[in-house]
Order: structure tokens, then C-alpha cells, then sequence
């Protein structure tokens, strides 16, 4: 009997809204035999380095993109809404993320590639010699992406690599396929060769194909901590990767904060795309002097958030991305509660889709809400007396990412920014903040290289050294 994954039968794929399960779009899929011929396409061009695009010309494709992005940045910011579940608001924020990121790495581009001489005549052996380094595409990368942000986590495994030259395979979440899927035709519009850049939409199976084939040679990966982990141990020898997963982003907020400018800001780190970011605030450690005040601020401003459909210019926070992942994050929030967590506000289902933004006040730190991503719009509130016991609290876990703190005392934002186990530190800033240029890692369980759009173009190549005898 055939396996599914050996197929040749192409399936196809219903793409629905996020909030009211209709049908935007039914696609085809790719099947086993349609990977391995990309895989192949990718490897003999880059195979063929007379066939490669010089620097000039791929800068003058990615700048070609930008605008052709521009003029359709509308379009992609009801797309993200559609296909993911973002407010409106939200995702044309993330549309003009994405077309600066083009256009940083084009700008990025000169320098990074750029080589070196290496000194000779420091010895007797190295004299008459000249030596320089330049850089070269690694190969073939296979990216797999994330549903969160459907269009920008594309941009930061896609570009990189056309950036660098690399042929690539991508690989989008099933849930939100359509801007990958636009943004490469955009590509091949700019004037990249079809080949160079090829969509893969297909299934798990079909997928570890693809991931653990010996023809690549970079995988970047975005999405659960399981599965990338999973997959790592998988790869071919050789092949070199990059992995970002999630946290449970630490706040430490100390009774010196200016609370007018906190709680607004924890709000939108809390709650933007309904939680469903890797860096969202979840767990906040409040002096004791002030928990009674941040907690009541902060479910007042909850309980105003406005939830519902994404497309909606007024919508604030949209659907979860399915049923099942509302069902999951309600069974976490009413575990807490059981266990005495104290519900401030939110604790239940607004629809199959939709989720209450929650507050809740000191969940037992054996909980799911306190061990794990929630990924879903709840805040856990913790109140302490001791920052060294909250910062220990904070350090606890076996995943760290972004951390933050919310203090006026110079002194306090120095002590944590060295105690944080975190790759960033935040100050009166949430956790979520994040621009392309800086580096964007997990520690630990929760990532594995750094990634931001400079960083992975320099993942994807690499070094080559000429020495010249001219005796």
C-alpha cells in the first residue's frame, strides 16, 4: 500500500477565517514527489555558480519587492486579518514591518558580504603570500514557518536568503499560507527566477521530507518549542540551523514604576494578536506595595478591550487562531483558578473563537499558566516583597526569551537587566517589543541561533579565504 507522504495524488487545502470558520481560499498542496523535484531544482542552481545573481542585481530585486509590497499593503493588512485573525490596526503595522525589512536587507547586504584581507609576512612561512576572505551562500535553505505573523516571519526567513543568494524552499504555516504565497509571486514578479524562491504547501509527512533531506543545507524554523526541537535532531549532518520558539515573558514592575505609562504598555504586550506571540507578557512580579493598584488597572483596562472580528477597524483583539486553542487556554486559566488563582477579570469563552482577555492574581507556580507559553490574552499577576525572590521566580523556567521592567530607579533597571536570564531586557517597555534590525534569540528551550534579518543573512552564508604564493 502507498504511504500518504508518497502520494501522487495532490490534496488541497481549505484556508478558513480564524473567526467565523468561512472559506477564503482552497489551494493545492504539494505531495512527495513535488518536494524532492524542488529540492532538486534548488540544488543545481546552486550548483551552477555561473548562474548565481550577483550583489548588484539582487539589491536592485529586493528594492524592486519593497515597492511592489507597497503598493499592496492594503491588501496584505486585510489578508493577515482574514487568513490569521490580527486587528486590522495590528496588521498593517506588520505590513509596514515587513516592506522595511525588505529594504534592510538590501541595505544590510554590501556589508555583510563583505570580506577581508588577512595579513601574511608575520612569519617566515607566510611571506610572498596575499590572503583575503569573501563570503559565499551556504546552499539551499528550507524555512517552516509560524502562523502568527504570516506575512513578517516569512520576510525574516525568505529575504534573508534571496538577500544572500540562496535558492529557497518555504514552507508556511497550513492555517495562513495566502501572504506567503502572494509574497512569493511578488518575488518572482521583482525578477527572481521561480526556482530561486518556491512555496511548499503540504503536510507534516511531506514536510519531514523535505526538513531532513541531505539536499539542504540551512533550516530555519519558527513555531513550537516540540516540534523544532524535533526536527533539529533529524537533520542531515552537516546542515546548520535556526530555531525560535516561545517563552513565558517575565515583567518585574517595582513600586518606584510610573503606572500611567505600565499599565498601558503591559496591556498591549499582553494582549496584542490575542497573546499569540512569542514574546508576550505573561507573567508579571508586582511589589506588594502596589499589586492592589496595578491589578485593578490592569482589568479595568481588559475588560474595555474591545474583541471580535479581525477584519473590524475597531476590533482590538481578534480570534484565536482555532476552537481547540480557545478550549486549551480556558482549561489552563480554570486549572489556576482551582488551584486559587484569584480571576480579576476575563476567565471565559466569548465564542468558539474568541477569548475574554484575562487578569489573574497569583496562579500556584505549578500550574500550566505559570510553567508554560500561554500563548493566548492572559496576564498572570505575582506579588512580591523581595525583587531578588521575583527575579529568582522569573529565572525559574527552562525557556527564556525577552524580559522586561517597569521601574524609576536607574539603580533597579541595571540590577535586572544583569539578573534576567533573558537575550533582552526590556525597560518600561513590554516584552514584545521588538524591531528588525536588533537580535530577536531564545535561550535554552526557547530557540536556538539569533535571529533579525541581518543576523540570519549571516547565518546563510559563509566563509571562503584565497591565498595567493606569488613567488
Amino acid at each position: 500500500m502507498t504511504k500518504p507522504a508518497e502520494t501522487k495524488e495532490a490534496p488541497s487545502l481549505d484556508v478558513n477565517s480564524p473567526f467565523d470558520g468561512s472559506l477564503i481560499k482552497t489551494i493545492q498542496m504539494q505531495t512527495a514527489v513535488d518536494v524532492r523535484i524542488m529540492l532538486v531544482k534548488a540544488v543545481a542552481l546552486f550548483k551552477n555558480r555561473d548562474g548565481w545573481k550577483e550583489h548588484h542585481e539582487r539589491i536592485a530585486i529586493l528594492n524592486k519587492l519593497a515597492l511592489l509590497v507597497e503598493k499592496e499593503a492594503e491588501d496584505f493588512a486585510l489578508l493577515i486579518a482574514k487568513e490569521g485573525g490580527k486587528p486590522l490596526r495590528d496588521a498593517r503595522v506588520e505590513v509596514t514591518r515587513a516592506i522595511d525589512g525588505i529594504r534592510l536587507a538590501a541595505e544590510d547586504l554590501p556589508h555583510i558580504m563583505c570580506g577581508k584581507e588577512i595579513p601574511m609576512g608575520h612569519s617566515a612561512a607566510s611571506i610572498c603570500r596575499k590572503a583575503y576572505t569573501t563570503y559565499e551562500p551556504i546552499g539551499v535553505v528550507v524555512a517552516v514557518s509560524a502562523f502568527n505573523h504570516p506575512l513578517n516571519l516569512i520576510i525574516h526567513q525568505v529575504i534573508p536568503a534571496i538577500a544572500v543568494g540562496c535558492p529557497i524552499i518555504v514552507k508556511p504555516a497550513s492555517t495562513t499560507p495566502l501572504n506567503c504565497i502572494r509574497l512569493v509571486e511578488l518575488v518572482h514578479e521583482a525578477g527572481l527566477p521561480k526556482d530561486w524562491c518556491q512555496v511548499c504547501i503540504c503536510n507534516n509527512d511531506v514536510a519531514e521530507i523535505l526538513v531532513t533531506s541531505e539536499k539542504i543545507n540551512f533550516f530555519t524554523f519558527i513555531g513550537s518549542a516540540k516540534v523544532g526541537w524535533r526536527l533539529k535532531r533529524k537533520l542531515a549532518p552537516g546542515v546548520r540551523c535556526a530555531l525560535e520558539h516561545g517563552g513565558a515573558a517575565p515583567v518585574i514592575v517595582d513600586e518606584t514604576a510610573d503606572l500611567n505609562k505600565a499599565i498601558p504598555s503591559l496591556l498591549k504586550g499582553g494582549f496584542y494578536h490575542a497573546g499569540q506571540v512569542c514574546v508576550s507578557v505573561q507573567r508579571v512580579f508586582v511589589h506588594s506595595s502596589i499589586i492592589d493598584d496595578v491589578a485593578e488597572r490592569l482589568s479595568v483596562g481588559a475588560s474595555k478591550l474591545k474583541v471580535g472580528d479581525a477584519t473590524d477597524e475597531n476590533t482590538e483583539i481578534g480570534p484565536l487562531i482555532s476552537p481547540r486553542e480557545v478550549d486549551r487556554v480556558d482549561d489552563w486559566i480554570q486549572e489556576a483558578v482551582r488551584k486559587g488563582a484569584k480571576l480579576l477579570t476575563g476567565g471565559k469563552k466569548l465564542s468558539n473563537t474568541t477569548y475574554a482577555p484575562t487578569i489573574i492574581l497569583n496562579p500556584p507556580i505549578n500550574t500550566k499558566i505559570s510553567t508554560m507559553e500561554v500563548f493566548g490574552p492572559v496576564i498572570c499577576l505575582y506579588s512580591y516583597t523581595d525583587r531578588m525572590v521575583a527575579i529568582e521566580r522569573a529565572n525559574s523556567l527552562n525557556m527564556a526569551f525577552q524580559a522586561a521592567v517597569y521601574t524609576s530607579d536607574l539603580n533597579v533597571a541595571n540590577d535586572c537587566i544583569k539578573r534576567l536570564d533573558a537575550t533582552a531586557v526590556m525597560v518600561n517597555d513590554h516584552t514584545a517589543f521588538r524591531v528588525d534590525w536588533m537580535p530577536f534569540a531564545g535561550r535554552r528551550v526557547s530557540g536556538y541561533g539569533i535571529g533579525g534579518i541581518g543576523y540570519t543573512m549571516h547565518d546563510m552564508i559563509q566563509l571562503k579565504m584565497a591565498v595567493i604564493n606569488e613567488s
